[in-house]
């Protein structure tokens, strides 16, 4: 099995895209999804942001503001920091672990939603081919200022703090113009599912691990064979 990554920037279309991929049958893995995972109330990582940001970064029924926290945290590059260090590493282990049990369920390849993908650079080594969604300019500030009903100032702000598309567009496999309708990016979509499914990458990599399984076990049997021999 091989991994695609798929990035964008803030309100590109990045959720429309792995939509389309998910109703093709493709198994997913949405980042943001996960996050939310990682912070519900009582975990680990829950209690650490609540120790360290305070009370004021959650609801009434202890789930996080995320609205709250993004307010914090985007104006101080300290706390930014520490609410990586406690999210980050636990929501890599926590896609991997999902990415394992659709290996082993027999899927071909899996499309992972990182938003910050290259930004961060933890993944990227996992990722046989990467595909970024792009937007007008325009159409990106507009569409998340009515998502998250943000000024044009603090919108701009928020998608200053991410890598520019141009530099993420230079680093991938494929690029989805969301600019148009859903039935072009659908068609985009489409045919790069078209063009990973021929991909023979995925035998490669299973004829590996067959290879490695099999050495494994030639190699226990041949220590439980020579023990054996040792004892008589």
């Amino acid at each position: 099995m091989f991994i695609v990554g798929l990035t964008g920037g803030l309100a590109t279309g990045k959720s429309t895209v792995l939509s389309i991929f998910r109703d093709n049958g493709v198994a997913v893995i949405d980042a943001d999804v996960v996050a939310r995972q990682v912070l519900e109330p009582g975990t680990k990582a829950w209690k650490e942001l609540r120790n360290y940001f305070g009370e004021e970064v959650l609801y009434s029924d202890g789930r996080v503001n995320r609205l709250k926290l993004g307010e914090l945290i985007f104006d101080d590059i300290e706390k930014r920091r520490k609410l990586n260090a406690i999210t980050h590493p636990r929501i890599q282990t926590a896609m991997m672990k999902m990415a394992v049990k659709y290996f082993f369920s027999g899927h071909n390849y899996i499309v992972m939603e990182v938003p910050l993908l290259f930004e961060t650079g933890k993944m990227i080594n996992f990722m046989h081919k990467i595909i970024t969604v792009v937007c007008e300019d325009y159409q990106q500030l507009e569409r998340l200022c009515k998502r998250s009903d943000f000024t044009e100032k603090v919108a701009k702000k928020r998608i200053s703090f991410q890598m520019p598309l141009e530099q993420k567009v230079a680093n991938s496999h494929f690029v989805i113009d969301n600019s148009g309708d859903f039935a072009n990016t659908r068609r985009q979509t489409e045919s790069i599912i078209r063009l990973l499914r021929r991909s023979k990458f995925n035998w490669y990599f299973r004829a590996i691990f067959l290879i490695a399984v099999m050495a494994f076990l030639f190699g226990v049997t041949h220590l439980f064979v020579n023990l054996i021999q040792n004892k008589t």
